[in-house]
């Protein structure tokens, strides 16, 4: 599959898509939002990023409890449920009076119910979709979040100049509330893909099973570590630029965007594989230039450029695919997903400690230094001859 009209023409994918559309639009209008919202009321670059990307640390407790589910539940059932939850959890956020711990209670049940999310939209993806169109659908959903990032932090740039960041709120919860219409409407009601109850002790044996091929584990470990330390860069744009960060968040969706349209409609498969590493290197590279603390433009520019990195992603999830057995599709991707975003939210943890102690900017250029040096020691980790890989995991699975 490598065109775009295959891939809409596939059944329940356009509506799966839009849905995912609206979740992100969702996220991005609310965690800047929510960000500001804390940002005005603490003065503290640590606590404002920790309110966006906070409910990224929670994925580890749901990659340890819950993940089992992502291929053990109904899938339909489970996403329409997980958007009426964010509904109403962004709804509580936006209540007066709502103290900064509370903030943080809601933050953590917000990622441990997304833990589970991903990885049924990820299993889902895999299933309504054939494996030649893997790559490309994941692509277009990557095109999503970016298209949607870029409309949503510009617009909840735009609604913050005129409304307050509790009415955004708002707002995001009735976009949540949409997402989960249109799942219960567009989708169809699937079995769960592997039997059995969803168990603390089956997610265990499956996360084992997963980690014990060197192949998969650098694979892992490729998609958590130098992206999870460039969102760190990311979760410092508002107190970077406090007037500004809407448009820094917008221009790195765009390079997003761009990144995911190049690599998954154009690069050929043969090509594809080699890229991850130049990819993470640019992802990290452009945001050197901030020691020198630019000016909104060239930040700007920095980060639009870095975005277009993201797109290694493409590439290590369709290694990972091919080194999964199919009916743990779903658990892989929770688990791909989990660590990425919990390693965001160390790394939004990290950064905004180092901004407390020197700036933004500096805590900015230092966390993008760390993801160099993470890549470059992943390269050479991988040039070392992989073990073998099961194509199947008796017991484990199930």
């Amino acid at each position: 599959m490598r065109s775009y009209r295959e891939l809409f023409r596939t059944p329940e994918f356009t509506p799966f898509f839009l849905s995912y559309a609206a979740f992100n639009a969702a996220l991005t209008i609310g965690g800047l939002s929510l960000a500001t919202m804390v940002y005005r009321a603490t003065d503290s670059p640590l606590l404002s990023a920790l309110s966006m990307f906070g409910p990224q640390l929670a994925q580890v407790l749901g990659a340890t409890f819950l993940l089992s589910g992502a291929d053990r539940l109904r899938p339909r059932s489970t996403l329409v449920w997980s958007g009426l939850a964010f509904a109403t959890l962004t709804a509580v956020l936006a209540l007066p009076g709502l103290p900064v711990w509370g903030v943080f209670v809601v933050v953590l049940v917000q990622g441990l119910i997304a833990s589970l999310g991903g990885g049924v939209t990820g299993g889902l993806l895999n299933e309504i979709l054939p494996k030649s169109g893997f790559v490309l659908g994941r692509s277009v959903f990557n095109m999503a979040s970016g298209l949607m990032q870029v409309l949503g932090f510009a617009l909840g740039g735009a609604l913050l100049a005129l409304l307050s960041p509790r009415t955004c709120l708002l707002l995001a919860a009735v976009l949540y509330l949409t997402q989960a219409v249109s799942y219960r409407v567009g989708l169809t009601a699937r079995p769960p893909r592997a039997s059995g109850r969803l168990s603390v002790r089956a997610t265990w044996r499956n996360n084992a099973f997963l980690w014990s091929s060197r192949g998969r584990r650098l694979t892992y470990l490729g998609l958590w570590l130098p992206n999870g330390l460039v969102v760190g860069c990311d979760s410092l744009y508002v107190s970077y630029a406090p007037e500004a960060a809407g448009a820094l968040f917008a221009s790195g969706a765009l390079g997003m965007f761009m990144g995911d349209v190049l690599v998954g409609r154009f690069v050929p498969p043969a090509l594809r594989g080699r890229l991850a590493t130049p990819l993470l290197l640019l992802l990290a590279t452009p945001y050197l230039l901030f020691a020198l603390r630019p000016d909104v433009v060239w930040a700007a520019m920095a980060v639009c450029l870095s975005n277009v990195g993201f797109a290694a992603s493409l590439v290590q999830q369709e290694r990972l695919m091919s080194l999964t057995p199919d009916d743990m599709a779903g658990h892989a991707l929770g688990l791909r997903s989990a660590g990425m975003l919990t390693m965001q939210g160390v790394a939004a943890a990290l950064a905004g400690s180092l901004a407390q102690v020197t700036s933004p900017a500096a805590a900015m250029s230092m966390t993008a230094g760390a993801s160099v040096l993470v890549t470059l020691a992943l390269a050479v980790a991988g040039r070392r001859q992989p073990d073998a890989v099961a194509a199947t995991a008796p017991g484990l699975a199930r």
